[in-house]
């Protein structure tokens, strides 16, 4: 399977095509074509090729700049687990970062690294260099991708030193005004309040007051009463 045959057996619809391109709002070629039929896609080409193949496709797809074919190069290496789970799926992923435009495959290649920074949390110190890029989605990036540690009602001691660790990163973003930063703090505080509602309320006593208010009411959204 090359990258090109893979983009042309996604199809095509012209007219939604058009109206992706004007949501986007970034220049590049979209097909038009919605996620269910990506994930399709995406399911028969994983379980047709071995890791190896399956990354060279995700590479391929990528450097194809088309809309959809980011979406299923993300799509290829998002996976709890992948045998053997060595460093290529991660370096790829990572490589994408500085690439990031535009939120919707800033998510789905951000939901593959989640799975990658999970199986190996050592790859956090990679992420927190992230934090201070002059490039607006990566720092970005490194919220989104660290979402699975607002997850656990108990979290394991290094689990708690690594959600302590990231909300430090986020106390840093809150006098970055970007909208999409705002929104990726308040998206964190969100998730972790569900989780972890005291350090979700000590956080607003100490920041409330620098960030935009939609993003503080967006991480108050789900607190307890």
């Amino acid at each position: 399977m090359t990258p090109q045959g893979a983009i042309a057996a996604l199809g095509a619809d012209p007219a939604k095509a058009a109206e992706m391109k004007a949501y986007h709002k970034v220049d590049r070629l979209y097909l038009g074509v919605a996620n269910p039929v990506i994930d399709a896609h995406v399911k028969d080409w994983r379980a047709a090729l071995i890791l190896d193949d399956r990354i060279a496709l995700a590479s391929g797809l990528w450097q194809t700049n088309v809309h959809e074919g980011r979406i299923a190069a993300a799509k290829l290496l998002t996976q709890a687990r992948l045998r053997p789970d060595d460093t290529a799926a991660w370096d790829l992923i990572q490589s994408w970062v500085p690439d990031f435009d535009a939120w919707a495959i800033a998510d789905h290649a951000s939901i593959a690294g989640q799975k990658r920074l999970v199986a190996d949390p050592v790859r956090l110190d990679t992420v927190e260099g992230w934090t201070t890029s002059d490039h607006m989605w990566t720092r970005r990036a490194a919220l989104v991708m660290t979402l699975p540690w607002t997850k656990q009602n108990h979290p394991k001691p290094a689990e708690e030193a690594a959600r302590d660790r990231i909300l430090g990163w986020a106390a840093a973003y809150v006098t970055d005004h970007d909208w999409f930063i705002q929104k990726a703090v308040g998206w964190w505080l969100r998730d972790l309040s569900k989780h972890d509602a005291p350090r979700v309320r000590a956080f607003l006593t100490a920041y409330g007051d620098q960030i935009k208010p939609f993003a503080r009411k967006e991480a108050a959204r789900k607190l307890p009463a």
